[in-house]
């Protein structure tokens, strides 16, 4: 199992902190499932025979209407059809004693002994078998989803941040081989595999042609451009972003299919570069990459009311900084730029709704 090597996360001041309240360690049980259902069952014996043994112990004040005496088998019969509730009447109890037993001691037994068959029949055959079915239909109608392969510190971030720009979480799959990480996606919301990303099959599974976007992050570069290369041979136009730590990997990446190469080192470097040419360079930086900033970057398709008008004269009211048009990326002080054309792909700074964001500039 691949573990993510970014540990250390330095959120920015403005970010939302989530899960202020205290959160107690948790380890998960790995019991089979024959080990679960034995569990289980040995419960229940457990149960049954101490309810022979009351019965065993009490058994004067019991009454057998056949022959009117209550041997061990007939102890063991009457607790099975006592603890079933059936009650066929021929062993009765007669004597007060024996009825305060049965009603102090033996119906919660009976109680214990219901509900742990009708809770092992529930997860072991109803919620498995409904559960089965959902995943199912649900994996028969992914389309236009987002396909998130690692769900380390990268990936996770990446979920959180696509959620609260507004994505469903319904549409988002996340792919790990870590079942404790996967416990986190699914309390998102979003639809988990425990599988290997750089496998046929685990991509065939989600619906890799059929997915909007694909985000990768292993952990490991090697890794990654690997789940790249496997996507890319797939999917040939599904677009593909890929965090890489390694300066020599990014060409790799670029290489094996990726559209765009995240590498969190650089950035990082930037951050600091900036922090040290101005002290709110860095600040601005971190808000424009984040929703909760007051100012964030979109990137999106010119609108046919914009063709024709100046980059400086967006509909959405931001500030354009590039312009894409094919292939060329043309900046806003650029000639081309005062003209927009159809199919142009626009990068602009849009205020957000947190706080007071109308007179934000870029």
């Amino acid at each position: 199992m691949k573990k993510p090597l970014d540990r250390i996360v330095l959120s920015h001041p403005q970010r939302r902190v989530r899960g202020k309240g205290f959160k107690p360690l948790r380890r998960a049980v790995n019991v089979p499932v024959w080990g679960d259902l034995s569990i289980r069952l040995g419960l229940a014996l457990l149960l049954l025979s101490i309810v022979v043994l009351i019965h065993w112990w009490d058994r004067g004040g019991l009454q057998d209407a056949v022959d009117g005496d209550v041997s061990f088998l007939d102890v063991v019969y009457f607790t099975m059809i006592s603890v079933t509730t059936t009650g066929f009447g021929d062993i009765t109890p007669v004597t007060d004693r024996a009825r305060m037993v049965e009603a102090i001691i033996v119906t919660p037994i009976r109680f214990a002994v219901f509900f742990i068959f009708v809770g092992t029949a529930y997860n072991f055959i109803i919620k498995r078998s409904w559960e089965k079915w959902r995943m199912a239909r649900i994996q028969e109608n992914l389309e236009g989803h987002i396909i998130v392969l690692g769900f380390g510190i990268s990936g996770s971030e990446s979920v959180n941040e696509l959620i609260e720009r507004g994505t469903d979480a319904r549409n988002i799959v996340v792919v790990d081989p870590s079942e404790e990480r996967l416990k986190e996606a699914e309390k998102l919301g979003c639809n988990v595999i425990a599988a290997d990303a750089t496998r046929d099959s685990t991509l065939e599974a989600v619906r890799i042609r059929q997915a909007q976007n694909v985000l990768v992050s292993a952990g490991r570069d090697d890794t990654s451009i690997l789940i790249v290369l496997t996507v890319r041979h797939l999917a040939p136009d599904v677009p593909i972003s890929v965090v890489v730590r390694a300066d020599d990997n990014e060409i790799l990446a670029r290489q094996a299919g990726a559209n765009n190469v995240i590498n969190p080192v650089r950035f990082t470097g930037l951050l600091l570069a900036g922090s040290a040419k101005g002290a709110h360079i860095a600040d601005y930086l971190a808000d424009l990459a984040s929703v909760t900033g007051r100012v964030q970057l979109v990137e999106r398709k010119v609108t046919s009311e914009e063709a024709g008008k100046s980059i400086s004269e967006l509909s959405s009211g931001g500030r354009g900084l590039r312009v894409y048009r094919g292939g060329k990326v043309l900046g806003f002080w650029e000639d081309e730029c005062q003209q927009l054309e159809a199919g142009d792909v626009v990068v602009e700074i849009v205020p957000t709704t947190n706080g007071e964001t109308n007179g934000d500039g870029a």
